[in-house]
């Protein structure tokens, strides 16, 4: 019997599962009909003996106390509710809304805010008209006759190009569409300048009007979609 005792302690001294608890109220169980039905109905003299006697008692007391332990020791805590508990008996009550103070922080809605529109990308307006385009445009920074891009795309509306011209020489952009030109910046070096026009969808060309600047490649195409 000792050594079924040691046999159970790993077990109750593992996770609290019901299967120590089970085990010995099972031994228990098998023990008490074994003394009544199996030998005690069958012998009445059964136990013969005092020292029989004392040795089913003993035995009967630590199964008692080993199935009392298991009990204990496999009973499980309950959880801990988050919530008050002078809260629980108005959130039973259909209809009746917890109190503001109760009330979670995540659930408290925020104040709708305006979408914004990301950088770079024109805000919708009801009409084209309505539209704003801001495009940068850099020329050759060492001096070379050259614009950092031959291709710009905007849509139709407002267009803003802000050139940059850090180089030694002398530049500006100018837009034109055929042969008519719709607009310039003034011809500058060292800092920024800024052309703004109104441009319906099409096909323009954008280029450095300074003698031979185009000729040698500061030329590119500006390409407006609806």
């Amino acid at each position: 019997m000792h050594l079924a005792m040691l046999q159970l302690t790993p077990i109750v001294g593992a996770e609290k599962s019901k299967v120590p608890f089970y085990i010995a109220g099972g031994v228990l169980i098998l023990w008490a009909l074994v003394i009544s039905m199996g030998l005690g109905m069958r012998r009445p003299d059964f136990p013969s003996t005092q020292k029989g006697e004392r040795a089913i008692i003993g035995v009967s007391v630590l199964l008692v106390a080993a199935t009392a332990a298991t009990a204990v020791l496999t009973a499980s805590v309950p959880a801990k509710s988050n919530v008050p508990n002078r809260y629980v008996s108005q959130v039973a009550t259909i209809g009746e809304p917890l109190p503001p103070s109760a009330t979670p922080a995540a659930a408290v809605a925020a104040p709708a805010t305006p979408p914004t529109a990301t950088t770079g990308t024109p805000a919708p307006a009801s009409s084209p008209a309505g539209r704003a385009t801001a495009l940068a445009l850099a020329a050759n920074p060492t001096g070379l006759l050259s614009y950092n891009t031959k291709q710009l795309a905007a849509r139709a509306g407002t267009v803003t190009i802000v050139m940059a011209n850090m180089s030694p020489v002398e530049h500006n952009v100018t837009v034109a569409q055929g042969t008519t030109v719709l607009g310039a910046t003034p011809t500058f070096t060292g800092g920024t300048k800024t052309l703004t026009l109104k441009l319906k969808p099409g096909t323009y060309t954008f280029y450095c009007s300074v003698p031979g600047h185009r000729q040698a490649g500061m030329e590119g195409t500006l390409t407006v979609s609806s």
